[in-house]
């Protein structure tokens, strides 16, 4: 197993700067950024690289890289994109984003604020990834110059699973599995360590937070809820009475 100095996975991370970028909502403006979340003060950091916990975490990576089938590189690779499109699985046929462009704009500035408030400590940690860490790490996705602490993906697919769980509790249960899968796949395709996933996890789950207590956010929520219900067949007196 071949460690790498610090200098040398600084040199491989600024060269994979321009093999890919992340993956956030392009032109929609976030609703908040790392000046009203500070991740760096609410997280704990990250294991150090040498630590046993890192080597425990980095044998979970080699464990799942050899037991992982087709079909969950398959699904690990569709979920490479920061996308509400990815839950269509559970909300059924009839939703359609194209078919729903308030929703659609909405989440993509839900989206765009993960990448807002996260950007921002990936970097103040600079925790390097897991393939850096060992040549045995075989990534079945594009590998990024970000740091890997906390995981992007598993903030975005945390904050978009409650956010659109809110819209249709009716799902709730399996909206939010969806999202724990959503997370688990960064670990699959070999680009993220556990303790990566668990902090992302958490910040999805401060962000969600945070942006129900703003009005900008609830107005525009109000609007994509009820585009998103009204495509669904989906009614409140239908929820009131499950209630």
């Amino acid at each position: 197993m071949r460690r790498f100095s610090a200098s040398l996975v600084f040199i491989i991370i600024t060269a994979l700067s321009v093999v890919s970028a992340p993956t956030h909502a392009k032109g929609a403006e976030p609703f908040i950024s790392a000046k009203e979340i500070d991740l760096a003060k609410l997280l704990p950091p990250p294991p150090a690289s040498e630590s046993s916990q890192t080597k425990a975490e980095l044998g979970e990576i080699l464990t799942v890289q050899v037991t992982r089938t087709p079909e969950m590189v398959a699904r690990a690779q569709a979920d490479a994109v920061e996308n509400i499109g990815r839950f269509s699985d559970i909300l059924g046929p009839r939703f359609n984003v194209e078919n729903l462009p308030k929703f659609s704009a909405f989440f993509a500035r839900v989206v765009s604020s993960e990448g807002a408030v996260v950007d921002a400590p990936k970097k103040f940690w600079q925790r390097p990834r897991p393939y850096l860490a060992s040549d045995l790490v075989k990534p079945v996705v594009k590998m990024t110059a970000s740091g890997s602490y906390p995981s992007g993906h598993a903030t975005a697919g945390t904050l978009m699973g409650i956010v659109l769980a809110n819209m249709v509790p009716e799902k709730r249960s399996e909206i939010m599995l969806r999202a724990r899968e959503y997370a688990h796949n960064r670990i699959v395709a070999g680009v993220h360590y556990p303790s990566d996933i668990e902090a992302g996890r958490i910040a999805g789950t401060l962000i969600a937070a945070n942006l129900m207590t703003r009005e900008d956010f609830n107005a525009e929520f109000a609007t994509a809820r009820a585009e998103l219900r009204k495509e669904l067949g989906l009614t409140d007196d239908k929820l009131k009475k499950e209630k």
